[in-house]
C-alpha cells in the first residue's frame, strides 16, 4: 500500500461543520453547541494563543476578522466531534493521533508539516485535532457497525493482495562523471557493499543518496525501476538518465517484505477511506441534534464555515470581547 500523507490539504481542511438553528444569542457568547457555549472571551483567548506564533500572526495580518471566524469554526468543530465521540462511546488517545500522524508522514519531517500549516494560519494543535477528528470518524462508523473493511479477515486478505507492492529493497544510487568511472564504482560496490557510504561521499550531489536506504519497490524512481526489478541482491548496475549529467550507478541490496503486523496500520488507513465517509455522516447527525447556533455578530454560516455576513463587514474589534455593548453586537439577552 502507498502511504497516504498528511500534507497541506489536511492542514487547510480544518473547517467547522456547523448549522444555524434556534434564536439563542447573547453578546458574551460567540456560539452555542448543544448545552455548551463558546464565549467571546474563550474565542479571543484561542485567537491570541495562535497569534503568539509569528508565522500565524503573519498569515493573519490584514485579515484579523476572517482569522477570528476561522478559529471560531475550529472551536465549534472540536465541540461537535467531542459530542459525537461521547454519543458513540469512542475514544481517540493522544498516542493514537501520534501513531496516525507518523504513518501518514511516512518519514517526512513533521516540523515541516507544522510550519506549512502555520503559514496558512493553523497551529500545531489544529493539525493534531484534525487528525484526531479523522480517527473519530472511523471509530464512530465502527461503533455503528460500518467497520467490516477493518476486521481481521479483511485486513489479512488485503495484505495478501498487496504483498508484491509492499516489498522493499535496499537501494543506493549516485552520479559519477563518466562511464569508465561508473564501471569502476560498480566493481567497488560489488566487491564490498559496506563501502557504499564512503563511495557515495566521493560523488556528492542532489542525485546521490549518501547511504543505502529501504525503498518500496513501487516507489523506486521510474528511470531506475527497470534495472532494479531483476537485479540480484548485492549487485550494482549503471544507467543514463535524461537531464542528469553523468552516469548513474545503482546499488541493489537485500529485498524484504514487511510482515502483516508491521503494515497493519497502513492497511487500516487505506481501508478507512469509506469508513470515514460513513463516520462523517454520523457526525453530521450529531451536529444537527446539537442545534449549533452562531452569534450573528461573528458573521454568517455558508457552506458550513463561519463567513462574513451578507449585510456587510462585521467589525469584531470595535469593542472588548464580552462587554455586551457597542455597534458590533446583534441581539441582546439569551433569546429563544
Amino acid at each position: 500500500m502507498q502511504t497516504r500523507r498528511l500534507t497541506a490539504p489536511l492542514a487547510v481542511g480544518l473547517v467547522a461543520l456547523v448549522a444555524v438553528s434556534g434564536c439563542r444569542t447573547s453578546p458574551s457568547v460567540a456560539a452555542y453547541v448543544g448545552d455548551q457555549q463558546v464565549t467571546a472571551v474563550e474565542l479571543q483567548a484561542a485567537v491570541d494563543e495562535r497569534l503568539a506564533d509569528p508565522a500565524i500572526a503573519e498569515a493573519a495580518a490584514g485579515s484579523e476578522t476572517d482569522f477570528t471566524r476561522q478559529v471560531l469554526s475550529l472551536l465549534l468543530r472540536e465541540e461537535v466531534y467531542a459530542a459525537a465521540a461521547q454519543r458513540y462511546d469512542v475514544e481517540v488517545t493522544d498516542a493514537d493521533v501520534s501513531a496516525f500522524v507518523d504513518r501518514s508522514l511516512a518519514g517526512q519531517d513533521a516540523a515541516a508539516l507544522f510550519a506549512q500549516a502555520a503559514d496558512q494560519g493553523f497551529s500545531r494543535d489544529d493539525v493534531l485535532e484534525s487528525a484526531r477528528q479523522q480517527l473519530v470518524r472511523r471509530e464512530v462508523a465502527e461503533a455503528a457497525g460500518e467497520g467490516g473493511a477493518l476486521d481481521e479477515a479483511a485486513l489479512r486478505a488485503r495484505y495478501e493482495e498487496t504483498r508484491g507492492d509492499l516489498e522493499q529493497v535496499e537501494l543506493g544510487y549516485l552520479v559519477v562523471p563518466d562511464q569508465p568511472t561508473a564501471d569502476g564504482v560498480v566493481g567497488e560496490l560489488t566487491a564490498d557493499p559496506a563501502a557504499y557510504p564512503a563511495v557515495a561521499a566521493r560523488f556528492p550531489g542532489q542525485n546521490t543518496l549518501p547511504a543505502v536506504a529501504p525503498v518500496a519497490l513501487a516507489d523506486v524512481p521510474a528511470p531506475l525501476a527497470a534495472g532494479v526489478a531483476p537485479a540480484a541482491p548485492g549487485t550494482a548496475f549503471t544507467v543514463t538518465v535524461p537531464q542528469v549529467a553523468g552516469v548513474v550507478v545503482v546499488y541493489v541490496g537485500q529485498r524484504t517484505t514487511p510482515s502483516f503486523e508491521e503494515v497493519r496500520g497502513q492497511l487500516e488507513d487505506e481501508a478507512a477511506t469509506g469508513l470515514e465517509e460513513a463516520g462523517a455522516a454520523l457526525v453530521d447527525e450529531v451536529r444537527t441534534d446539537l442545534d449549533v447556533t452562531v452569534n450573528p455578530r461573528y458573521g454568517a454560516l455558508e457552506d458550513d464555515v463561519v463567513r462574513e455576513a451578507d449585510g456587510g463587514v462585521v467589525d469584531l474589534l470595535d469593542e472588548p470581547a464580552g462587554t455586551g455593548t457597542g455597534s458590533g453586537t446583534t441581539g441582546t439577552g439569551s433569546g429563544g
